[in-house]
């Protein structure tokens, strides 16, 4: 077993799950261990974000209101932060268009764990489902992030 990758492969799909199988292939680590490391990560990372996501949601309503009062205090004209972004919108429509299987299964993987878990979790955070299907989600498209590699 060649223990420095699959550590680095482990770490790195806690945060980004779709490139990090990569250098498993490049080193000619097995497959199986490293969508095993590929996968672990990214439940891990799952498993951090998406239940600390009410956490970092709240803080970060904190924040933007410290920086209003702070910039009011000083005599600052306080811009607001735009609500409707392309990013935002894109979000909203993939929302709509693809459901709670949609985004539970392809926002961590195409944005990474952090953000589509902490996507999720505002969505779609008070339904059970939920978490389940994002571990199915990393499953499934660990198996895609693993195996393409090894293909060409």
């Amino acid at each position: 077993m060649q223990w420095g990758i699959l550590s680095f492969i482990f770490l790195s799909s806690t945060v980004k799950f779709m490139f990090a199988a990569i250098p498993g292939a490049a080193f000619d680590v097995p497959f199986w261990q490293t969508y095993l490391a590929n996968i672990g990560g990214g439940i891990l990372g799952a498993i951090v974000f998406y239940f600390a996501a009410e956490y970092f949601i709240r803080r970060n309503q904190k924040k933007q209101i410290a920086k209003r009062e702070a910039a009011i205090a000083a005599g600052l004209e306080y811009k607001e932060k735009r609500k409707f972004t392309r990013t935002n919108r894109f979000v909203v429509k993939l929302k709509r268009s693809l459901g709670i299987v949609g985004i539970s299964f392809y926002a961590p993987y195409f944005l990474s764990i952090p953000i589509g878990c902490i996507i999720v979790a505002k969505f779609y955070g008070k339904k059970k489902i939920t978490f389940p299907l994002i571990v199915l989600g990393i499953l499934i498209n660990g198996l895609l992030s693993s195996g393409i590699p090894y293909i060409f």
